[in-house]
């Protein structure tokens, strides 16, 4: 096989994702999942749970992980790269750890790692890490062979995940009326996390400031400021700003809000604002619920004109990055010094997490990094 397309030593794909309810009956128990050990109360996780309800109970990443999936194999057949995809969820199913069991069963022993977060955050990446520790546990309790897995490295500046959302952002553009369009702001969204979170994202040399989460975000908005520039002739305006805050109200969460973006934009006199959520891999609750729902419904409010732009999802170009991952990870695991692919300041990401990258505020054991009790 050419070292080109030669996925050695890895056997398989595992697409690591959130998961999300699929029916009215799976809220509750999939958000008690996601809140295990807080001792949140059940009537609480209803209330929590009234974005899915106005959905008929589904959350829209499930059906997006097939797509991805989908366009996965689509993409390494056509490529002749001989590699299965499995897809494991951390909080409902398929479940992570049944789905490594079933990987064991296939007689897969080295497993390359695609989570659905391409950004630096204990929450994006070593939250992560620590599920296929405790699940790589699970497996060694049950006297399953442990398999190797290796998490492939941050792809936010990966040019097949940010040429999308270029794309994204221009047909946002284009959508909106002519008289408004060349004035408008766009607004670039992530999910805010703790101000201390962000602080001590990444390697701990660049700890503070909003570490690495912050950084990358900015870097990944220049880009597409700049690409949306060369091609239309316009500067536009634009900022960083968040979204789906949930946590408790005495904590310094990353701010501004996009809602309290919209209305100081429109105060400013602002005519129109194209939201982009270069946080997120696809469409799933937050987008369609925090943006799509409470962000529009405020841009009306405000008689302000927005659009919103779409995340990658299941494009074509995603799926061939993400082959491109591999081969390069794998490329380096045989010792081999491969092309790695990153646009804007910051250069590709490591491929194994250092020791102190993303702490949690109480450690747990975390694999695919330099502190892996998996090797």
């Amino acid at each position: 096989m050419s070292d080109l397309c030669d996925p050695a030593p890895y056997d398989a794909l595992l697409l690591l994702s959130f998961g999300g309810p699929e029916g009215p009956d799976d809220v509750v128990p999939f958000l008690a999942n996601v809140t295990r050990g807080r001792g949140i109360p059940e009537e609480r996780l209803k209330e929590v749970g009234k974005h899915y309800f106005r959905f008929g109970g589904i959350s829209p990443i499930n059906a997006q992980n097939r797509a991805l999936l989908d366009a996965l194999r689509k993409d390494f057949a056509e490529h002749d790269l001989d590699l299965p995809v499995y897809w494991g969820n951390r909080n409902w199913a398929p479940y992570l750890t049944d789905t490594l069991r079933e990987m064991v069963a296939d007689g897969r022993h080295r497993i390359a790692v695609l989570a659905t977060s391409a950004y630096a955050s204990y929450s994006g990446c070593r939250q992560y890490r620590e599920n296929l520790a405790e699940s790589l546990a699970t497996l060694e309790a049950e006297g399953l062979p442990v398999p190797r897995v290796d998490k492939l490295r941050h792809y936010f500046n990966h040019p097949g995940f940010v040429r999308p959302m270029v794309d994204g952002v221009l047909a946002s553009l284009a959508d909106l009326p002519e008289d408004v369009r060349a004035a408008a702001h766009l607004a670039f969204t992530t999910h805010s996390i703790p101000v201390s979170a962000a602080d001590t994202s990444g390697p701990v040399e660049g700890h503070g400031d909003g570490g690495a989460y912050v950084a990358a975000h900015l870097d990944i908005a220049r880009l597409i400021v700049d690409a949306v520039r060369e091609e239309t002739g316009i500067a536009h305006p634009w900022k960083l700003v968040y979204q789906s805050r949930s946590g408790a109200p005495h904590i310094p969460w990353l701010e501004p809000d996009i809602c309290d973006h919209l209305e100081s934009l429109h105060g400013e006199g602002v005519p129109a604002v194209v939201m982009a959520p270069i946080g997120f891999v696809s469409d799933h609750m937050e987008v369609l619920y925090d943006l799509d729902t409470e962000a529009t419904a405020k841009a009306a409010e405000l008689g302000l004109p927005v659009r919103r732009s779409a995340t990658v999802g299941a494009d074509p170009r995603f799926a061939a990055a993400v082959r491109e991952l591999v081969l390069e990870r794998a490329g380096t695991e045989r010792g081999c010094a491969p092309e790695r692919c990153a646009l804007g300041a910051l250069g590709p990401s490591h491929d194994l997490c250092p020791v102190g990258c993303c702490p949690a505020r109480a450690p747990r054991p975390a694999a695919a990094g330099a502190d892996s009790p998996y090797a």
